[in-house]
This record gives C-alpha cells, structure tokens and sequence, in this order.
C-alpha cells in the first residue's frame, strides 16, 4: 500500500465527529461534516488501494548497459 495514513485519519476524525460528538455551529450540524469526512477518507482509501494494486503490473524491466561514453568533437 503506497500511502494510506492520510485517508485513515481522515476517516478516523469523520467517525470522531459523527459518532461522539453532539454539537451545532452556526447552524452547520458536526455530524454531517463527520459523515462527509469518513466517506472522503473510505473513498481516498479505496483508490489507494486500487492504485497500488495496478502499479506493479504496469512496472516494466530495467535495462541497465554498462558500456563506456565516448563523444568525438568535430572539427572544422
């Protein structure tokens, strides 16, 4: 897995917010902001885990040659 700490933090503050937090501001109830933060994070793991399934497979062999530089100047 390539980079999954971001997307489970977001989710574990979404479930934060939605499940132990019982307020208001402004209207603007923290609930909702936690439920749209763990489907932001459940979504951004999800394509984490997507992308580095497919990366290996796209992965092609590396051909090194050792072989030495040589550059002639032209002269004229």
């Amino acid at each position: 897995m390539t980079d999954a700490g971001p997307p489970l933090v977001l989710t574990a503050v979404g479930l934060i917010l939605w499940l132990a937090v019982d307020a208001s501001l402004a209207g603007i109830s923290i609930q909702t902001i936690g439920i749209i933060l763990t489907l932001v994070g459940v979504a951004w793991l999800l394509i984490e885990l997507v992308q580095s399934r497919a990366v290996p497979a796209r992965r092609r062999a590396t051909v090194v040659r050792e072989e030495p530089v040589v550059r002639e100047r032209d002269v004229y």
